[in-house]
C-alpha cells in the first residue's frame, strides 16, 4: 500500500467516526486525485529525467553519496537544486526512481537538475555523523582539516558545476527540518554559485528547538534518540538504528513516561550505554560550550545571496529556527533579498497538499499549500535560478491565524505599538492596563500529578502535533493552572510580532518551570467547520494560539543556572515565539500559567539539583507557586531576550 492509499484508508477511518459523510466523499475524491497525480508524476519523472549516482570527494578525502536527476532534454541549460539530508536519499538503485522530485511538483515540471546527498556519516556517505556540526568560520578549500556543513556543501557545489552537463552555473538549496538546517548551514561562506536558498523549518540551535525549549527537555522527543545517536558501522541503504527504538505495549504516552520515572531511568533502561547523542545531552544540561558552538545563528553575518525562510505557525518541532534565522540574516544583510513565509501549518505541511489545511480541530482554508508552492516558492526559485519572471514577493508573507488569510509585510516584526496583558483578581485579563502589584495568585505544582499537554490520550509520539491548537478547557479547570481572560471583545484585536512573558514570582522550593499559554476563546455560538469532529463543541472552545515553557533556573543565564530562594519574589522573563493572530469580535483572550506540561516537557523536580537528567525519585517535591499582580505578557515591539544566550 503506497502512502496516498494509506491516507485514503486513514481518512475513511477518521471520517466515519467523526465527520459528515458528504465531507468524507470529498476527501476520498481529492485523495484519489492526489494518487492519480502521484502516478502521473512518477511517469513524468521516468520520461523526463535520467538518474546518475556519484560519490563526491570532500577536501579531507571523505566521499559523500550523491544522486543526480537531470532533464533528458539537453537542448538547454538548467539550474541545480540541491538537498542535503541525514534521512536517506532513497531509492538508491540505478533503475529506481522516486515518486516526486524537488520541493514541489511545480518545480519538478519546470525542469531543474535535482541533486540529493547523504550528509557525512549517514547511509551511503563516509565519515562520522555529528548533530548540528559546529560551523568553522572561513572556507578555504586548501585546508584539509577544517570541515563543516558549509565546507561539505561548498565542495559538493564546486564538483557539480564542473561535472554535471547542461547546468547553467546557478545553484539553489532547500530542505525541511534537519535538511533545513543543512540548507541554513551552507549560508556562511557560501560557494559563489549558490544563488538562492530556502531553509524550511530549519533547526538553528538544539537548546531552543526540537530537543529543548528554553533549556527544558522535550521528553516527547525521547523516542527520536536512536535516529540521531548511533553511528553506522558500514555504508548502508538500511536504517541501522531500528534495533534501538523504544518498543512498548503502552498506548498512553502519559502513563508510559509517568511509570518510567525520572530521566535517569532513560539512561538506565534505554540509551545510557551507547547512544552518543543522549549521553551528550545528559552531560551538558546547561547551555555550555558544547551547545554554544552548535548554535548556527552567530555565523549568519555575511550571507550574500537570496534567502526564503519558511515555517509553520503551529510547528511543534521547529518554530524558533525559522524566525531567528530570518531575523538574524535581516539584521546583517547586505544588498540581497531575505524573505520570510509563515503559514498555518504543522511541521512541513507546506510541502504537501491534502485539499484543506487544518491543525487538530481548527480549519484554516483550502489549497493553502498549493498557493504557497505556486505563488511564492516557484517564483522565488525561477527568478533567482532561471532569471524568469519578476520578484514582486513581499518581505514577509504571513498568515493571520485568526482571520485565516494571507497578509503582506514590508518588515517583520511589524513596527506597531505593543499590547500589554495583565492579570487581575477574579481571573480577569486586562488589555493595556497595569496590574495591581498587591494581588497574588497561587497554585500548588505537584510533579507526581503533572498537567497533561493534551486532554486526549496520545501514544509514544516522535513529536506531538495536534496540541498546538488544542482545546484548553480541561486544563482551565485544574487547580494547578492559573486562568485569566478578557470580557468578550467589542472589536477585533490583532496581536502581531514578538511576545515576552514578564512574571514576578515566588516559589516555596528552589526550582520550577513556567508555562505560559495564549488562548483564543470562541463565543458560545461559534459554528462548526467542515473538519470539526462530531464529539467536539466549538462553542466556548479554548484554542491554543501560542505557548512556551521556561526552566526557572535559567532566569539569569542559560549557561550558569541558579536555584531560587524559597518564598523570595523574583522576576522571570522569557520569550514566546512570534504571533500573527486576530482575535475576532465576540471572542476572548485568555492566558494560562502552569508549571508542568507532561509528557511534552519533562518534569522539573522543583528541588534544585545540578543535573535534572540525574535527579532521583526523592528529589521530586511539591511547590507552591505564586504569581504577582504586576506580572504581564507583552506582545509587539522588540521583545527578544538574546542577552541571556552567550555566544562563543
Amino acid at each position: 500500500m503506497n502512502k496516498t492509499s494509506r491516507l485514503i484508508t486513514l481518512a475513511h477511518m477518521k471520517t466515519t467516526r467523526s465527520m459528515k459523510s458528504g465531507f468524507f466523499i470529498l476527501i476520498v475524491l481529492f485523495l484519489n486525485t492526489l494518487e492519480g497525480l502521484a502516478q502521473s508524476d512518477s511517469v513524468f519523472i521516468r520520461k523526463n529525467y535520467k538518474k546518475e549516482i556519484v560519490d563526491i570527494a570532500m577536501r579531507d578525502g571523505k566521499h559523500l553519496h550523491t544522486i543526480i536527476y537531470s532533464p533528458m532534454d539537453q537542448s538547454q541549460n538548467y539550474p541545480i537544486m540541491l538537498k542535503r539530508t541525514c534521512y536517506s536519499i532513497a531509492p538508491y538503485g540505478v533503475d529506481e526512481y522516486p515518486t516526486h522530485l524537488g520541493p514541489s511538483r511545480f518545480l519538478m515540471r519546470e525542469k531543474y537538475i535535482f541533486v540529493y546527498q547523504d550528509v557525512r556519516g549517514r547511509y551511503m556517505s563516509e565519515g562520522l555523523f555529528d548533530n548540528m556540526r559546529p560551523n568553522i568560520p572561513g572556507n578555504n578549500p586548501k585546508d584539509k582539516t577544517d570541515i563543516d556543513e558549509s565546507s561539505d556543501t561548498f565542495d559538493t557545489i564546486d564538483w557539480l558545476i564542473h561535472h554535471v552537463k547542461n547546468n547553467n552555473g546557478r545553484v539553489g538549496m532547500w530542505g525541511i527540518s534537519y535538511p533545513g538546517f543543512y540548507t541554513a548551514a551552507a549560508l556562511p561562506d557560501a560557494h559563489p554559485a549558490l544563488k538562492a536558498s530556502s531553509p524550511q523549518a530549519p533547526i538553528s540551535d538544539f537548546f531552543f528547538d526540537d530537543f529543548h525549549h528554553q533549556g527544558a527537555y522535550l521528553e516527547s522527543y525521547t523516542a527520536a534518540f536512536p535516529v540521531f545517536g548511533y553511528q553506522k558501522d558500514s555504508l548502508t541503504t538500511q536504517r541501522w538504528y531500528m534495533d534501538h527504538m523504544i518498543r512498548s505495549n503502552y498506548k498512553d504516552g502519559y502513563a508510559f513516561y509517568k511509570d518510567l520515572g525520572p530521566l535517569k531511568n532513560i539512561s538506565k533502561d534505554y540509551y545510557g550505554k551507547d547512544n552518543f547523542f543522549w549521553n551528550q545531552v545528559v552531560d551538558h544540561p546547561n547551555y555550555d560550550e558544547f551547545w554554544q558552538v552548535r548554535n548556527l545563528i552567530p555565523y549568519l553575518k555575511h550571507v550574500n545571496h537570496a534567502v526564503l525562510t519558511v515555517g509553520g505557525w503551529f510547528d511543534a518541532e521547529d518554530l524558533y529556527g525559522p524566525l531567528h534565522i530570518y531575523k538574524t540574516i535581516e539584521t546583517n544583510k547586505k544588498n540581497h533579498d531575505n524573505r520570510l513565509v509563515m503559514g498555518p501549518w504543522s511541521h512541513g505541511d507546506w510541502s504537501r497538499e491534502k485539499g484543506y489545511q487544518a491543525v487538530n480541530d481548527i480549519y484554516f482554508g483550502d489549497s493553502i499549500s498549493t498557493f504557497y508552492q505556486r505563488n511564492i516558492e516557484l517564483p522565488f526559485f525561477n527568478y533567482y535560478l532561471k532569471e524568469k519572471g519578476n520578484m514582486d514577493l513581499p518581505e514577509a508573507y504571513l498568515f493571520d491565524t485568526g482571520t485565516k488569510e494571507w497578509k503582506k509585510f514590508d518588515v517583520w516584526p511589524p513596527q506597531v505599538p505593543p499590547h500589554t496583558l495583565s492579570f487581575r483578581k477574579g481571573g480577569k485579563l486586562e488589555i493595556d492596563k497595569e496590574g495591581n502589584h498587591e494581588d497574588v495568585f497561587s497554585y500548588e505544582s505537584d510533579p507526581d500529578k503533572p498537567v497533561p499537554y493534551r486532554s486526549v490520550t496520545e501514544g509514544i509520539t516522535f513529536t506531538p502535533r495536534m496540541f498546538m491548537t488544542d482545546d484548553q478547557r480541561e486544563a482551565s479547570t485544574r487547580p494547578d493552572v492559573l486562568v485569566f481572560q478578557t470580557e468578550d471583545l467589542e472589536n477585533p484585536l490583532t496581536l502581531a510580532g514578538e511576545i515576552k512573558a514578564s512574571l514576578k514570582v515566588s516559589i516555596s522550593s528552589t526550582d520550577a518551570d513556567f508555562i505560559v499559554k495564549l488562548i483564543d476563546v470562541y463565543p458560545q455560538d461559534a459554528p462548526r467547520s467542515k473538519v470539526t469532529p462530531t464529539n467536539v463543541t466549538m462553542g466556548g472552545y479554548q484554542q491554543l494560539v501560542r505557548s512556551e515553557v521556561f526552566r526557572g533556573r535559567f532566569r539569569n543565564s542559560f549557561e550558569y543556572p541558579e536555584p531560587f530562594k524559597p518564598n523570595e519574589p523574583t522576576t522571570v522573563e522569557f520569550p514566546l515565539q512570534d504571533i500573527l493572530h486576530t482575535f475576532k469580535k465576540g471572542h476572548r483572550i485568555m492566558i494560562q500559567i502552569q508549571s508542568t506540561w507532561f509528557p511534552y516537557i519533562d518534569r522539573n523536580p522543583q528541588k534544585y539539583v545540578d543535573n535534572i537528567y540525574k535527579a532521583k525519585e526523592e528529589d521530586f517535591i511539591k511547590s507552591t507557586i505564586s504569581v504577582y499582580g504586576d506580572s504581564k505578557v507583552i506582545i509587539g515591539g522588540n521583545q527578544e531576550l538574546s542577552e541571556k544566550i552567550p555566544i562563543r
